[in-house]
């Protein structure tokens, strides 16, 4: 947690301080009060007192329970705005952090403990902040300050309240030594509950298109029934000890005036004595009688203090486990690094030499030794059987992951040189799996910065070229329309012409195809290459595509097979001199179609 805190505003940080020295105040003032309510019992005791002598102690009582209120607001005031700032900060930097990363540290985490962190752990540290400032900082200085009032009265009273103190602390470190740990599986399971949830909402299709909801309602259950458990196993060890603490504070009251009565009645008042032996007698009792509540109630202000150290360590260790979760991701070192070039001298040129690539915790490369090179203008594709690397490769190009060992040129410098606002303008990357926000059709396409505005004439161009424009059109609002999360609202096809579009729109010097055509039927797929053809001509293409009539007009096709290159060339050289791609070409087309498509 004191990693955490170190990031915290110097403006805050005067807060706290300030914090700190307002509970003080608010603690003189409430250990005031059994000082007046010592003195107002004596008065009590004697016949000579007077009512303004009441008075004046009560009017003191009321200036100090007043005083110890309008500080209390303050000091609530101030730690809920630092602790609302503090977790607001935090946010926004584990979110810049998640931003940042690669594939590889989002699949590390997962996506469901890194909301997770996001939300709920943020929240625990928030808690304890807002309750820190005000419970954490006032019971030990309430405690000691109460402590050192008692000391020296009397030793017999000052055992009482020690041996409740010890049976307190004591209760309190066996049950926080078997609840931290608990604590700790706690948010793991929410983890697990978190996953779950997603999995299940992500794939609600799949899970009724396989009448899988029983199966999935037993897994959740699973997971829920285990965080249940743990969370009142955390519960009912927490709620055991205000009993205890209730318990002893009942029975140091008991004691003290048990013992007080002792000690007054072990004042003598001598029969036989003179009337000044006498009143002093009295005068002796009344006194300890005024110690005796005041001791009562500086004894009654060290179980509260516990009481309220008792509402911290609920918290507290939740709490420290939420920020051990948080400086995970924090202090997670990034894979893909920035680097620091923003000029080339090439543009639209991609060469791979001899690259290969291993993923984070794999025994072995999925791509190896891979060597081509892709000219400014060109198309170049990638074709071979599941599992060969094709979207490795594409994310290589993309500069997803870093490469394991060679290197990958763009505009003839490493790819990993350039900052990334120079690398994503001259690169735009269509993913396999077609992603959409919440947001209309025009906010979709034109999202992300491309070093250049984007005019409606830019974003209509874009939609034609990927053959979006007619069913955009179609819709009531147009590109004003409103495309739901994930792109629910539309069809596959319509998400990934969707994105080619928001690609294009970028304008930029390459374009990253990753199977970006698998769900168009086969007349829109040929009409989007040859419009990309003709009007994108000075751009790169890359494409990676599972068929063969995708592919074979490229300039260049690269044959991967098992993570290696088995052949490059046009398609009818790969027909004669490339076994693994006409394999491909058979599986899909005829010998007859395939001469007649020649």
């Amino acid at each position: 947690m004191i990693h955490i805190f170190s990031n915290m505003k110097t403006k805050d940080r005067w807060f706290a301080v300030l914090c700190v020295a307002l509970v003080c105040g608010q603690v003189y003032f409430d250990l005031r009060l059994p000082d007046y309510t010592a003195e107002i019992t004596v008065l009590i005791s004697s016949e000579v007192a007077v009512l303004s002598e009441y008075i004046a102690a009560g009017g003191k009582m009321l200036a100090c329970a007043l005083c110890s209120g309008i500080l209390t607001v303050i000091v609530g005031y101030l730690s809920a705005m630092i602790a609302a700032d503090f977790s607001y900060d935090v946010r926004a930097k584990l979110f810049n952090k998640v931003a940042s990363m690669g594939t590889g540290e989002i699949r590390k985490f997962s996506t469901a403990s890194l909301i997770t962190r996001t939300t709920n752990d943020i929240t625990q540290i928030q808690m304890i902040i807002a309750m820190g400032l005000q419970m954490m900082i006032r019971a030990p200085i309430m405690a000691i300050w109460a402590i050192v009032k008692i000391i020296g009265k009397s030793w017999q009273l000052s055992v009482v309240v020690a041996s409740a103190v010890v049976i307190v602390v004591g209760a309190l470190i066996v049950l926080l030594a078997v609840m931290i740990p608990k604590f700790r599986v706690v948010q793991k399971q929410i983890d697990d509950v978190n996953r779950m949830t997603e999995e299940n909402l992500s794939g609600i299709r799949v899970v009724r298109a396989f009448n899988a909801e029983k199966y999935q309602e037993d897994k959740f259950e699973g997971a829920n029934t285990n965080l249940m458990k743990t969370q009142l196993f955390t519960g009912r060890g927490m709620a055991f000890l205000s009993p205890i603490m209730m318990f002893v504070q009942s029975c140091v009251s008991v004691a003290i005036y048990y013992v007080g009565a002792r000690l007054i009645d072990a004042i003598e008042i001598p029969l036989s004595g003179t009337a000044a032996e006498i009143m002093t007698s009295l005068s002796d009792r009344s006194v300890m009688l005024g110690e005796v509540v005041s001791f009562s109630s500086y004894a009654l202000y060290v179980i509260m203090s516990f009481v309220m150290l008792l509402m911290i360590f609920m918290l507290l260790p939740r709490a420290q486990v939420s920020a051990r979760r948080i400086n995970e991701v924090i202090d997670s070192d990034i894979a893909v690094k920035e680097g620091s070039e923003n000029t080339s001298d090439k543009t639209g040129c991609i060469e791979f030499k001899d690259v290969s690539f291993r993923y984070p915790d794999a025994s072995e490369d999925c791509l190896k030794h891979i060597s081509f090179t892709a000219e400014k203008g060109e198309t170049v594709a990638f074709i071979g059987a599941t599992g060969s690397g094709k979207t490795t490769l594409a994310s290589l190009a993309a500069r997803l992951y870093d490469v394991t060992d060679g290197k990958v040129l763009l505009d003839g410098k490493e790819i990993s040189a350039y900052n990334f606002d120079t690398l994503y303008k001259k690169v735009g990357y269509i993913p396999q799996k077609a992603t959409l926000f919440a947001d209309s059709v025009k906010g979709n396409v034109s999202f992300g910065d491309s070093g250049s505005e984007k005019t409606e004439e830019d974003l209509k161009k874009a939609l034609d070229i990927a053959q979006a424009s007619d069913f955009v059109n179609s819709m009531d609002d147009g590109m004003d329309s409103f495309i739901s999360q994930s792109g629910t609202n539309v069809s596959g096809g319509q998400k990934q012409r969707l994105s080619i579009a928001r690609a294009i729109a970028r304008k930029p010097e390459i374009l990253i195809f990753d199977d970006s055509f698998s769900a168009l039927d086969y007349k829109t797929d040929k009409a989007l290459r040859k419009r990309i053809s003709s009007d994108l001509q000075g751009t790169t293409c890359l494409i990676v595509a599972q068929r063969i009539g995708t592919i074979k007009n490229a300039d260049k096709i690269v044959v991967l097979d098992d993570g290696k290159v088995a052949g490059i060339g046009t398609h009818d050289e790969l027909m004669k001199n490339c076994g693994v791609y006409k394999q491909i070409a058979l599986s899909q087309l005829s010998a007859a179609e395939l001469a007649a498509e020649a």
